[in-house]
């Protein structure tokens, strides 16, 4: 039917035509598998060759089962759809077709009308809560709501990067039909979803991979958050690559963004699983895949990547307007006007240049002959602002008027933004880091830490760390809900709809072949940049974030947006005041 949608996966449960289920499960450490069906004799699984195993049973929608390895224990089902209860528990038979899909006409948009609105979904009630904010992100301008990652995780909090049962929505947020109503009402108001997924790594909690499938696991390499993944194995890649399909089926997610993909040390995976989803989607159906890279490797944007997350200019935006200079920070804070230019007409900053904070090597590949709109440009994230001491956001660190005229050049930029929830009402409640482990892990994740921040500017040994809000403590997930400014989230707000108003009217239909022209630094916080636009016109933006004036090159145009008034008239005079943005449209020539 037209209006019901499942992916066929090729392991887990599937329903079958006759009222019952099959089940497979890779497991190559045993010789004997059975699964257990809650109410029915437990049936031993045939081995069918690789370490595979499949079994039948009289079973439907709805039942619970797990898998009894031969040394006894029984573990979910690493496919589970569903869990009855948490990670620990039995996992769900779900009819993936339940659904019943209400806009069914819906083929996506293009990615250069990209807005992306990043949120968490339990800081706003789960997957219903998000659904009732659809239409106020809507009137705000916003074309895409990202989720952080919902796959099932230990507990009933955590940000989704701990989770180990990858094709689970987690029951903390709702149901599968909930997520899917979610995306279908998105979808309704001309709202695109991206979900954030996780193939880097598995929490600590819950991964029972290794207890039957340790060849999952490389030995010889490891991520900063546990084993590393073995890519090099069939399995693995299939296993992963069917999840970004499911997400994009199944659920009818419009696009994906892929966390930390430096950590996948067969990066050539990457580009095998992008190359299937585009053979996947239907005709006229638009779908976006976007990375996370540490490494700034452009190549895969130049194949079946739509575009990378920029931590680039994220960093030098941020160290112009906190003067931060501890950590990543210190490759920025040298000649900051410099390095923005660059991001703003390149994409990267570090194309291959040598990085002092990670010991002269050098960083990056060249992204020059990139669009802009191959950049999702951000001012905060959820790490940026979560991996803080305290989760402060910008608007406790940055005078308004600098953070505005920040914001302006954002969302004027050619480049696709993304707004981190709560930004645009001004919020000033933090974005901790919480979790729900208990016992020992509970206490090496509170410990670890306070150790890790340790060693930071105003943390001197043994001072200062213990005030760090403990991760497991429901307070600290509370504390993190964006909540309005009381004094500045209307204006904040009226501010973020003007400029996405003149995003979409003014620059969307001519994004779509924009190329950069150039950019230049006009002082230590000033910067001039100019895009050729897809009808011939210029897009300039000149952007003066320190608190003093600066000189320029006068600049022409028919203005689309000052942030304080005269700012437009003085610019093409030579001056641009400080904490000020201008935006300016020349004809084609």
């Amino acid at each position: 039917m037209k209006n019901r949608h499942a992916r066929d996966l090729p392991f887990g449960a599937s329903l079958l035509p006759s009222g019952r289920t099959r089940f497979r499960f890779w497991a190559p450490a045993h010789k004997h598998v059975a699964v257990e069906v809650d109410g029915l004799p437990a049936v031993a699984m045939d081995a069918v060759g690789g370490g595979w195993f499949e079994a039948e049973a009289a079973c439907g929608a709805g039942a619970t089962y797990r898998y009894r390895l031969a040394d006894d224990l029984a573990v979910p089902d690493p496919a589970s759809r569903a869990q009855a209860d948490d990670v620990h528990g039995p996992s769900l038979v779900v009819d993936p077709r339940s659904y019943g899909w209400r806009n069914t006409g819906w083929r996506g948009r293009p990615w250069h009308e990209t807005v992306l609105y990043e949120l968490h979904a339990g800081t706003f009630g789960g997957f219903a809560g998000v659904q009732a904010a659809l239409p106020r992100l809507a009137e705000l301008g916003v074309t895409a709501v990202e989720l952080m990652p919902v796959n099932d995780f230990p507990g009933r909090r955590n940000w989704g990067y701990d989770g180990v049962l990858p094709f689970a929505p987690d029951r903390s947020y709702g149901t599968a039909d909930e997520l899917k109503a979610l995306v279908d009402s998105a979808h309704g108001i001309g709202l695109m979803m991206f979900l954030d997924v996780v193939y880097n790594h598995f929490g600590p909690d819950g991964n029972y991979l290794s207890a039957y499938a340790p060849a999952f696991f490389r030995d010889d390499i490891a991520t900063p958050w546990g084993a590393a993944i073995d890519f090099r194995r069939p399995e693995v890649r299939r296993y992963f690559t069917e999840n970004a399909l499911y997400w994009l089926h199944e659920y009818r997610f419009d696009g994906l963004r892929f966390d930390a993909v430096h950590a996948i040390s067969e990066a050539d995976w990457l580009d095998e699983m992008a190359a299937e989803v585009r053979r996947s989607v239907e005709p006229g159906r638009h779908v976006h895949l976007v990375l996370e890279h540490d490494g700034n490797v452009a190549d895969h944007l130049r194949r079946d990547f739509d575009a990378q997350w920029n931590d680039d200019a994220h960093h030098v935006l941020h160290a112009m307007l906190s003067g931060e200079c501890d950590g990543y920070y210190a490759d920025y804070a040298g000649e900051p006007a410099k390095r923005l230019a660059r991001a703003l007409a390149e994409g990267f900053v570090y194309q291959g240049d040598s990085s002092a904070y990670r010991r002269g090597e050098p960083r990056g590949t060249p992204s020059s002959d990139l669009p802009p709109t191959a950049f999702v440009l951000f001012l905060q994230n959820h790490d940026q602002i979560g991996n803080r001491p305290f989760g402060d956001r910008l608007t406790t660190q940055v005078d308004a008027d600098r953070l505005e005229a920040a914001i302006a050049l954002q969302l004027l930029s050619p480049h696709v933004p993304m707004i981190f929830m709560g930004e645009e009402v001004a919020s000033t409640t933090p974005f901790l880091y919480f979790t729900d482990h208990a016992g020992d892990l509970a206490d090496a994740v509170r410990e670890g830490r306070r150790r890790e921040f340790a060693g930071f500017k105003g943390f001197a040994p043994g001072e200062g760390t213990s005030s760090i809000p403990d991760p497991n403590e429901p307070a600290t997930f509370e504390q993190s809900r964006p909540a309005p400014h009381a004094a500045h989230g209307e204006s904040r707000r009226r501010l973020y709809r003007e400029l996405l108003a003149i995003r979409h009217q003014a620059l969307e239909p001519r994004l779509d072949v924009a190329r950069s022209l150039c950019a230049a630094p006009a002082g230590s916080f000033s910067v001039v940049a100019r895009w050729r636009m897809g009808d011939g016109s210029t897009l300039v933006l000149a952007s003066n974030l320190g608190r003093g004036p600066a000189t320029l090159e006068p600049v022409q145009g028919d203005l689309l947006f000052e942030s304080r008034a005269g700012a437009a008239k003085a610019a093409r005079a030579g001056r641009l005041a400080g904490a000020t943005t201008i935006a300016l449209l020349e004809a084609a020539s």
